[in-house]
This record gives structure tokens, sequence and C-alpha cells, in this order.
């Protein structure tokens, strides 16, 4: 098992980079804590009080689904089939049409808190604790992996401490979550976002002035049989097509757009139905800017990369490690800058981490305590504020 070669591993400026993401993070927490101190009941710290407007929200929803792993493995896939990814952006315009104008109106108007309390109204308590249960047991299992595989990635690449880096984002994440309940989740995603959008810039820029030019990138990605757009083959086994990533895509992230906990919690917190669906619109064009920059960094990876493949060559162990490398290959010489791309994957770690957290403290509270006690709002307060942790 030939380990990857280091060609360059993190130094001070970095470490402070990212250490500031998360003191920033959990300052945001501590504001929340200290605003919100009279959050005297669950559904205030739980849904922000249902007083959030469309901006914040919209970047919230973006930044929780785009985890360290769309930083890390969606330029990988770019860089190694093509483009064409980049489709799913077709597919989120279906998306957000079909939630906010299907599955929206119906949670905004029951004015539910878990989105499972629909199964008992529709139909019987039963089901609705199976989806319960379900959701609790997947989302544990979605957080583990998107926790430790970009720390793993990095780790091989950067030399940064493996396990430092998950108790630190873990315990970071706790903090701003268990303190200023989903007002605080939803401003760190939006801090967060931003230091997303940074790092990625920050490979892009570096690569294209490396590489002479957009054009130049393009004519590499166009030479290379990269810019596959247009594959109109029907056959449901071929990974990227346009139809499976179209309407495919579109299956899958209406799951989450329309249903998932995570994502439903959000918009309900907005102050009205309108503020709710222009979040979802306006979250289309985070998304189709994270898109991009995703897209494009896979291309400069093929530019830079296109006669020396790292994988095949075994400078890295695995192709999600191929991003963090040309990181360290290109930026090496600015201190620093390595350390804001590694925020920016955490970032995506954060961002995922604390809605799943707040939505998991939602659908206990909801579906496993309230249904069966008579606790005081005060005490489910706590309980929820407990339950962050």
């Amino acid at each position: 098992d030939n380990l990857p070669v280091m060609i360059g591993s993190f130094v001070a400026a970095d470490y402070a980079v990212f250490a500031l993401m998360l003191l920033v993070s959990a300052a945001i927490g501590m504001y929340y804590a200290i605003v919100g101190r009279g959050q005297s009941s669950s559904r205030e710290f739980l849904m922000g009080g249902q007083s959030m407007t469309a901006v914040p929200v919209a970047l919230s929803l973006t930044a929780s689904f785009m985890s360290a792993i769309t930083v890390l493995a969606t330029p990988a896939e770019v860089y190694r089939y093509g483009a064409s990814y980049g489709l799913f952006s077709l597919s989120y315009v279906l998306v957000v049409v079909v939630s906010s104008e299907v599955f929206l109106p119906v949670f905004y108007r029951l004015g539910i808190t878990s989105t499972y309390e629909y199964l008992e109204i529709r139909f019987n308590r039963a089901t609705r604790l199976l989806g319960t249960v379900m959701f609790i047991v997947q989302t544990m299992l979605y957080t583990g992996i998107v926790i430790y595989a970009p720390a793993l990635a990095l780790n091989q690449v950067t030399g940064m401490d493996l396990w430092g880096a998950v108790i630190s984002t873990g315990v970071v994440c706790t903090f701003y979550c268990a303190m200023g309940g989903l007002k605080a989740v939803v401003w760190t995603d939006v801090f967060q976002v931003g230091i997303m959008v940074a790092g990625f810039l920050s490979v892009i820029i570096r690569a294209v002035v490396l590489q002479g030019g957009v054009s130049n990138i393009l004519n590499h990605a166009e030479l290379g049989g990269r810019l596959n757009f247009w594959d109109f083959d029907a056959s449901p086994l071929r990974k990227y097509t346009f139809w499976t990533i179209t309407f495919g895509g579109t299956f899958v992230w209406t799951s989450i757009y329309g249903i998932n906990q995570a994502q439903v919690q959000r918009y309900i917190s907005c102050k009205s139905m309108t503020h709710a669906k222009m979040s979802l619109y306006i979250n289309l064009l985070g998304l189709w800017i994270i898109m991009l920059c995703s897209v494009f960094a896979g291309l400069c990876l093929y530019s830079v990369y296109k006669h020396c493949d790292p994988w095949t060559a075994g400078m890295v162990s695995a192709p999600d490690q191929l991003m963090p490398y040309m990181v360290m290959d290109i930026l090496r010489d600015y201190p620093g800058l390595p350390g804001l791309f590694v925020a920016a994957a955490y970032s995506g770690t954060l961002s995922t981490v604390s809605s799943s957290v707040n939505a998991l403290a939602a659908v206990t509270i909801e579906d496993l305590i309230k249904p069966y006690t008579h606790m005081t709002e005060k005490h489910l307060s706590w309980t929820s504020k407990g339950l962050s942790e």
C-alpha cells in the first residue's frame, strides 16, 4: 500500500485560518444564546420563533446539503468523468419548483415542527414513529460519514491531525447548536457558504493564472473529452448521461428538499409563506454558484494534471484526495490559502452536521417526547438544548 507523498504540509498560517473559521462559528452561537436568552419555548429554539427572512434561510438551505463531500468529491468526479455532472443544475430547478409549489404549502399551513407529524395526520401514530426512527438512524449514519470522510482525505494530504479535526469540528458544532438553536445554525450556515465559495475561488484563481487563462482550461477539457454535457444515451446503466442526471437527480433531491426534516424545518421557520417560497428560489442561485465552482475546480484539476494523474502515479491513495493534493501543490507558496480551502471543506461539514443535529433534536422532541409526556414549555426548551448536545 503506497502512501501518498507529502508535497507540502500545513503551516501556522493555515492552522490560524482554520481556527478562525471555528471561532467565528462558535461566536455566532454565543451571540444567539445571549440575544435569545428568553428562548422559553422549544418551538422558538427549534424553529427560530418563525421569524426568519428569506435570504439567510436560502443560504442555509444551500449550505446544509453541500457537505465537505461536495468540496472534495465533486471536482474529482468532474476530473474523472467530465463536466456532465454540472447538469445537476437543471435538476435543481425542477426540485425547487416541486418543493415550493407542492410540498412547502402543505407543511407550512399545517404549522408542524416535525415533518413526521404529517404521517400521523394522514395515516396513524405507528407510521409516524416508523418514519421518525428511520430518519434518526439514517441521519446519524450520514453525519458520521460527513465528519470522518473529509478528515481522512485531508489528513493524508495535508498532514492535518485526523482526530484533532474530527473532535474540534464536533465540539464547535455541538456548542453553537446547543447554545443558539436554529437561528445560530442558520447564521453560521450563511457565514460558512461564504467560506466555501472563498476556498473554491482561491484554488480556481490560482489554477487559472498557472494555466494561462480560463479559455486554456476549457480547451484542455474539450480536448480531453471532459465537456460531455449532451450525452443523450438512454441506457439507465450509464453513470452520467443527460437523463440519469436531470431526472434521476430530481428524484434524489426532491426527497431532500421536499420532505427531509433538516430542510423543511428551515423554510417553516420563515415568517411568512412568501418568505419561505422566496428562500427556496434564492437558494437555487446558491446551489448554482457552488455547482459552478466545484465543476470548474474539477476542470482546473484536469488541466493541471492531464499529463500526470496523481492517482495512477500513486501520489494519492483515493480520488477524493485529488483536490487537497492540487491545493497543496499550487498554493503551498501562499501560507494561509491551503488553510482557507480546508476551512471551506470543514464549513461544508459543520453546516451539514449542525442542520442534522437541529433536525434530530426537533423530531425527538416532537415525535418521541411531546406525545407521551406532559412537560411544560420551559422543560421542553431545556430538553431540546440538552438533545442538541
